[in-house]
């Protein structure tokens, strides 16, 4: 399980990026992170892996807490940034090779799980070509593949599907299932009201750095209401006030 409880983020000048935030995320679970842009979704994922650090509350991953036992955490998750930014002068094949030395993947593994994700995310040949060549839908290939490869308990992904073709996108919507039906969490921060209302289990909706709602969306009409789509209710809870 994951838990954010009373989780603040104060940046410099006292601007307030997450105002005391908690919510929980069960194993099994798609969580998708909704909302604006600047609303606090990239700053919470981010503390939550331990890229920054928060002001006040505390966040815990499997009882582990984040600030206290980062490496203990960090070995248990992986994490995709909303923009693919890696070291460009080796080869996809070393990169991922590389990933695999730092999470302790076994050479009698590793072979056969890149060939696996690479074949279902079709990057294809290109592994073996130098990362500066690539477009940035295969930088985030290639991340994505990175990420998966570690079979981490929680996998974290800020914004995915961007720059992915509509074919990769739809492997990458299964493979996140299948993730997540094998007791694993995946959380992911997403503009596509579309992605999140078919695949997501329950959603956590932020807005000028706090829940405006978390839970199932099934839950967020009935208790609200609501007979709209994901969208619609996205832009009702989230409208300048």
């Amino acid at each position: 399980m994951i838990e954010f409880k009373n989780v603040s983020k104060v940046f410099s000048k006292g601007v307030k990026a997450v105002d005391n935030i908690s919510f929980k995320i069960e194993e099994g679970e798609i969580f998708g992170f909704l909302g604006p842009n600047g609303a606090g979704k990239s700053t919470s994922l981010k503390m939550l892996v331990g890229i920054l650090e928060q002001t006040e509350g505390t966040i815990t991953v499997d009882g582990i807490d984040t600030l206290k036992n980062s490496m203990q955490v960090k070995n248990i998750i992986s994490y995709v940034p909303d923009n693919p930014d890696i070291y460009t002068k080796m080869t996809g094949i070393k990169y991922l090779n590389f990933i695999c030395d730092i999470y302790d993947v076994d050479e009698s593994v590793r072979k056969e799980r890149i060939e696996k994700f690479n074949e279902k995310l079709e990057l294809g040949d290109a592994i073996y070509q130098i990362i500066d060549s690539y477009s940035h839908g295969m930088k985030q290939k290639l991340v994505l593949i990175g990420a998966l490869i570690t079979d981490p308990k929680v996998l974290i992904l800020d914004e995915p599907m961007v720059g992915l073709d509509v074919k990769t996108s739809f492997n990458l919507k299964n493979i996140l299932r299948q993730f997540a039906d094998s007791g694993k969490i995946v959380i992911f921060s997403t503009h596509v009201m579309e992605v999140a209302e078919k695949i997501c289990d329950k959603v956590g909706i932020i807005n000028k750095g706090k829940i405006a709602f978390c839970g199932k969306l099934d839950d967020l009409k009935k208790e609200n209401g609501y007979n709209e789509d994901l969208e619609k209710i996205f832009l009702e809870l989230t409208r300048n006030e």
